[in-house]
């Protein structure tokens, strides 16, 4: 092949005007690159990790070999890639000839658009690309936005059942379809397009994707036990009087939540004094009965903010191409600072402990990570590290940066913080994920079982909901109270159990204050009967903790989820491929959500003999079986030969 390079564990190849580089980047995986520029080495979150490989080239083809996976160039420029000798990923031209593959069109900014077109392969099955409400499990058939927006998180990687994972090393704006007739990735601005190829098992690809992006740290044990939060305690005695009561009726509170509008001003990032009066005496209390106080914080700011005129005058704003940068419009026009600067980092942070670490708080909340901005244009967005539309999705990844690095300059405790979105490598930097503004239905609640897992096959094993769902919720109503217990018991058995959510308010409000509160949101707030049950599911999940302990440091050195779909452990059975409302928590519990409004029995597969079902101890062999539980009852098994059934007795 003219114009080609192979050597030094790398493949060159120039055709026209379109540079291709293939390489190896770690573990059974390989690297594509190409561009109608000059090839960059911008790597984004990548974590490119040295491999051997193997070469071959021929008159007509190149090849590179690392592990099981193979990726193959023609002359003509079309890529084949294999697995261990099965067709994977193949190339579709676009035009006649089997001509026309990689399709480039010129931006007026310097950029340009490219997608990238393969074959559609016969029976497989997609996972993964963060988390959103679809209500699909497996994604084969459908198309997604490559975009960040509330209760839609994109981590821009796929795991197939054929035994591979496909990561799109691009953070733009684009979309993606897993159709029948194709896969396509496209993105409207970019330099380049770059992907890896991961090969192997479930297990194996996600040590890989961990490898590649980032280990998580090992969440620290405050993080495990069970979350309170509503939307929103008003005052520091209405937030103390809670945790008082948790204490005085003998349920463990690992963590109480303040929301947002505590602060005089968006962007003051402190209490208002008016309401809270003595945030250091509040949080010493706190902790004094066991409890962690984790306080919400936004990217957004406006003019009447302390901060507001030095954050201008240092370019440490969001900037517009177009219009002024007020990007959000929230008790007025607001504008958004810009994480990926390191001067914003630095000098957000240093406010946050001031004003919030140096006063007691554990942990804070980013909320309206994406960021949020109204109108969903990420092109008239210009960031310290390029324009919107070509690097958005890494917003929410300096966002957790920005805590991070943080926290890990005052201290050497592993930092956890809540956000509401993610990107390749946030688990790195203690990124606690949650799934946004989500409706208080039982159709919300089933979406978000196969939103979870999904999320689970994108490297982030730290994820959670809203217990409840955020908006919509009567909390006088049954419906709503079967529907809080129902997921309630999902939360037990979630990386993180957190109760929150914006209850209908039921007369007036108490106070002025620009933002009042819903209903109360705690165990106690939905009758008398679910409070028994839900105090009784918090103390499951106190004797649980050992147990996601040990998964969660399982997380942190392997990449392995804790909540993980059933083909995690059983890749070689293809029922398991299908189980989108049942799942593996932990390798020795299985949890089936009953997700359906006056369901009591649901069909739950095993994979295997000698699982034990929490409720009878029973033990169940493999296949389908139906299983009846009352709404104050869940649907559990345990291995036989595991010591865990004590606990739920």
């Amino acid at each position: 092949m003219d114009n080609l390079t192979a050597g030094n564990n790398k493949i060159l190849y120039k055709r026209g005007n379109e540079s291709i580089r293939i390489t190896p980047c770690g573990r059974n995986a390989l690297r594509f690159e190409a561009s109608v520029k000059e090839l960059s080495d911008e790597n984004f979150t990548l974590m490119p990790q040295s491999a051997d490989c193997e070469i071959e080239t021929r008159e007509y083809c190149a090849v590179m070999t690392s592990g099981t996976v193979k990726i193959r160039l023609e002359k003509n420029g079309k890529i084949t890639v294999y697995k261990s000798g099965r067709v994977i990923l193949e190339e579709k031209p676009e035009l006649t000839f089997n001509d026309g593959f990689r399709h480039y069109e010129a931006n007026g900014n310097g950029s340009f658009s490219a997608r990238i077109t393969f074959k559609a392969n016969d029976g497989e099955h997609f996972y993964g690309l963060g988390h959103e409400a679809s209500g699909h499990f497996d994604l084969k058939g459908c198309s997604f936005d490559l975009r960040h927006v509330n209760a839609k998180c994109t981590i821009p990687f796929i795991y197939s059942s054929l035994g591979y994972g496909f990561l799109w090393n691009n953070p733009a704006v684009g979309s993606v379809e897993l159709s029948n007739n194709r896969t396509r990735w496209s993105v409207g601005a970019t330099e380049k397009i770059d992907f890896v190829i991961i090969g192997g098992s479930p297990e194996e690809v996600s040590e890989t994707l961990a490898d590649l992006t980032g280990h998580s740290p090992v969440m620290p044990h405050w993080a495990t036990g069970f979350w309170q939060s509503r939307l929103r305690y008003e005052t520091q005695e209405d937030l103390l009087d809670v945790a008082r009561r948790y204490r005085d009726e003998g349920i463990p509170l690992s963590v109480i939540v303040c929301d947002y509008f505590h602060w005089t001003e968006q962007g003051d990032y402190k209490f208002d004094p008016q309401y809270w009066h003595d945030v250091k005496a509040m949080t010493d209390e706190l902790h004094e009965m066991g409890t962690k106080l984790v306080v919400s914080m936004w990217p957004t700011i406006n003019e009447k903010s302390e901060n507001y005129q030095y954050m201008l005058d240092n370019d440490m704003l969001i900037k517009c191409a177009e219009g002024s940068n007020r990007v959000f419009n929230f008790y007025g026009p607001q504008a958004e600072i810009d994480v990926t600067n390191p001067k914003t980092r630095e000098y957000v942070f240093k406010k946050l402990k001031e004003n919030y670490l140096d006063n007691g708080v554990d942990a804070l909340w980013f909320d309206e990570a994406e960021p949020e901005i109204h109108p969903e244009n990420f092109g008239n967005l210009i960031f310290h590290i390029g324009r919107g539309d070509e690097v958005a999705m890494l917003y929410p990844y300096y966002y957790s940066m920005m805590a991070y690095e943080g926290f890990k300059s005052i201290s050497n405790d592993e930092p956890v913080t809540l956000t509401r979105c993610a990107f390749l490598g946030s688990q790195k930097y203690g990124a606690l994920v949650w799934s946004g503004d989500i409706e208080s239905t039982f159709e919300s609640l089933s979406m978000q079982v196969k939103a979870g897992l999904n999320m689970a096959m994108c490297g982030i094993p730290w994820w959670n909901t809203d217990i409840g769902g955020f908006y919509g919720a009567d909390t006088t109503s049954d419906e709503f109270r079967e529907l809080i217990v129902r997921w309630f018991q999902y939360g037990v058995f979630s990386p993180v159990m957190r109760l929150h959510g914006n209850r209908n308010r039921h007369g007036e409000k108490k106070r002025d204050v620009k933002e009042p509160t819903g209903d109360p949101n705690e165990i106690w707030a939905f009758g008398e009967e679910n409070y028994k049950v839900l105090k009784d599911l918090i103390f499951l999940r106190e004797r649980l903790r050992p147990y996601i302990e040990k998964h969660m440091k399982i997380a942190a050195e392997k990449g392995h989820p804790v909540m993980r779909p059933m083909f995690f452990d059983f890749p070689d059975d293809e029922i398991c491929y299908t189980l989108g409302e049942q799942y593996l928590f932990g390798d020795e519990i299985i949890f089936a959500p009953i997700v359906n409004r006056h369901q009591t029995e649901k069909e739950v597969y095993l994979p295997s003999d000698g699982w034990v079902l929490t409720k009878d101890k029973k033990t169940y062999s493999k296949g389908f079986h139906k299983i009846k539980a009352e709404t104050h009852e869940f649907i559990a098994f345990v291995k036989g030969s595991s010591d865990l059934i004590g606990i739920f007795e």
